[in-house]
């Protein structure tokens, strides 16, 4: 392990000569190198302090003390996990079939079928029916059909109601099962239920789930979820399961530990009155904002669509990529929608921080594209400054700095 730290350029030089070019670091421009976090916020190798509306791995021995985050954010040490293999495996070996189905986008907004059609989730499932049949056709056999149970880097997609029940149908009756991914959304984060397929309703159960990162806040750490017929159909075949740290005490401890907090610190209560306090502050800007096309989510995973016409829904990817002391990715297709999916501690301040930053951030942009002028905004708080209690209780100073190069938060102790 690193004992002593590089300035960020050797990080850079050296993040670039040993890392492939696929493992891709946030705001590319100028990247931020994270040394520390605590809680909701991150701080910088020169300690300016940014509200992570990114993370739901959270940063959370001497490396653990300090941080612990993804690989899109510079740091001297580097690390990664998944399930999803697992579950394919499992998918595979009891079903006997080989072809797999993913998820494209059931998109009410700017997808084939939108929020004015008739029905939605019948058309979008049909689609999955669709590839089945063309599958059969080819002599294919469908194993499995896998998606996030809300698409993230879709663009925070919210798919309609009825939509996976349909879908799980389709794919039941050609002999494949069905797997929900809710490493981005589970635990808690959808605040009115606990797992993101919870949302579609009673009647729809996956096959087999898979969860990771916010199991093990910042421990890496992964998880699968199956029926027993499924599991037993693993062993059945002659394949024995082991991976070396596979169930280890120590990570099964770590994760028994955070179930303990999300409910002892009301974490999933929080998500559901913090993130609906930010969805509504964030409606409210839309309503006077020409460039926020639409507003969505559930809890704390929320989504912001910038479209420079909200009629053509002209996406607006160049505006979505400016970079800020609030930490926020552009995700979708077209790289348009500001994606929030903080940590599970967020708070109100914090939500009216990100609405105020954005509010003067989007009036800057617009004033420069000559798109129609905003009314000034009046957000809940009614403040444009505001103090915040920084990790140590100490409170400082929050204000946004006009500068040629955009609108920056600038955060210092009093």
């Amino acid at each position: 392990m690193t004992t002593q730290s590089l300035d960020k350029m050797k990080t850079m030089e050296l993040r670039k000569k040993h890392i492939g070019p696929s493992c891709k670091v946030l705001f590319g421009r100028d990247p931020v190198k994270i040394i520390r976090a605590r809680g909701q916020y991150m701080y910088d190798e020169n300690g300016e302090r940014y509200l992570d509306c990114i993370n739901n791995v959270a940063h959370g021995t001497q490396q653990m003390e300090l941080l612990n985050t993804n690989s899109r954010f510079l740091h001297d040490n580097l690390v990664v996990s998944e399930a999803n293999d697992l579950a394919l495996r499992l998918a595979w070996q009891f079903t006997g079939h080989r072809d797999v189905i993913t998820l494209e986008n059931p998109d009410v907004y700017r997808g084939k079928y939108r929020a004015d059609h008739p029905d939605p989730a019948t058309a979008y499932s049909d689609d999955v029916r669709d590839i089945i049949d063309r599958a059969h056709q080819k002599g294919g056999k469908i194993a499995a059909f896998i998606a996030e149970s809300l698409q993230c880097c879709g663009g925070q997609v919210i798919p309609p109601a009825g939509y996976f029940q349909k879908v799980a149908a389709h794919v039941r009756q050609a002999g494949g099962v069905v797997i929900t991914d809710e490493v981005q959304v589970g635990f808690g984060r959808m605040g009115s239920h606990f797992w993101g397929f919870q949302l579609q309703g009673p009647d729809f159960v996956p096959d087999i789930v898979t969860m990771g990162k916010p199991i093990g806040n910042g421990h890496p750490m992964s998880c699968v979820v199956t029926t027993r017929e499924v599991a037993q159909a693993f062993m059945s075949g002659g394949m024995d399961y082991f991976n070396t740290f596979g169930g280890n005490p120590v990570s099964c401890a770590i994760g028994l530990a955070v179930l303990d907090v999300i409910e002892s610190e009301d974490l999933q209560g929080n998500a559901l009155r913090v993130g609906a306090h930010l969805i509504r502050l964030l409606r409210s800007l839309k309503e006077k904002h020409p460039l926020v096309g639409d507003v969505r989510g559930h809890g704390l995973f929320v989504g912001v669509e910038l479209v420079k016409d909200r009629v053509k829904l002209t996406p607006a990817t160049a505006e979505a990529q400016e970079e800020e002391h609030i930490l926020v990715s552009a995700d979708g297709p077209h790289r348009n929608v500001l994606k929030l999916k903080p940590p599970m501690c967020f708070s109100r301040e914090d939500a009216e921080l990100v609405a105020e930053t954005l509010h003067l951030v989007l009036a800057e942009i617009e004033e420069a594209l000559n798109m129609q002028a905003p009314s000034q905004v009046h957000l809940d708080n009614g403040k444009s400054k505001r103090k915040i209690a920084d990790e140590n209780g100490m409170e400082g100073k929050v204000s946004a700095k006009r500068n040629r190069m955009g609108t920056k938060l600038v955060t210092r102790n009093s």
